[in-house]
């Protein structure tokens, strides 16, 4: 299924704007310039729940589904949101649990249905108006395979399946669940020149 928006004309590429200091950390985190070049037009942050967002583990008993979500990862995404970045979760395992994280943090663009990713992702971007180059793509196993492929920018948790951190272009230190979240979410605003601003005014 090919998305609508292949077909409009490329957007002007963006300036650099990361500083000299943020481009620096990013050379050390192993980014080099073409990756931070995809960083930079990045619009639309989306990232797989299970195992992503979470351990992989689900609690079960009775009626109710819990799941442990990761502090900094939900910051990492309010941070995003301030700055610009539209967030969603794509999810094929439909779960209240994940509901209501998202309504917590104010995520408002919420997949969870069995139908493949890649066309999920798809309607998102006939919604939004955008590409898969402007789209950056969180997942670790088989059913997020197609989106890894096709993001602007891909990336995996540390713990991920080989497979899909093959197709990535930046595997994190940390694994699903424990702050990879936070990980890729620092280097979109460093390679925007946002992570900057952030520090300075939280330590004013």
């Amino acid at each position: 299924m090919e998305s609508e928006t292949e077909d409009r004309a490329p957007r002007p590429r963006l300036k650099n704007r990361a500083s000299p200091a943020a481009l620096a950390t990013l050379r050390r985190m192993q980014v080099p310039p073409v990756l931070v070049a995809r960083l930079q037009r990045i619009r639309l942050f989306l990232t797989d729940v299970d195992g992503v967002l979470t351990e992989a583990q689900v609690a079960m008993g009775g009626a109710t589904e819990t799941k442990t979500f990761h502090i900094r990862d939900g910051y990492g995404l309010h941070l995003l949101q301030g700055a610009g970045i539209r967030v969603g979760w794509v999810s094929a395992r439909p779960s209240e649990a994940t509901a209501a994280r998202a309504r917590d943090l104010g995520i408002d663009i919420v997949r969870q249905s069995k139908v493949p990713k890649v066309a999920l992702v798809e309607d998102i971007h006939r919604e939004l108006g955008l590409g898969w180059d402007e789209t950056l793509f969180v997942g670790d196993d088989v059913l997020d395979l197609g989106a890894l492929k096709r993001a602007g920018f891909a990336a995996t948790p540390s713990d991920a399946l080989l497979e899909a951190r093959r197709l990535s272009h930046y595997v994190c230190r940390l694994p699903g669940g424990r702050g990879a979240v936070r990980e890729v979410a620092e280097l979109v605003l460093r390679a925007q020149g946002r992570w900057d601003a952030l520090i300075e005014k939280f330590t004013s």
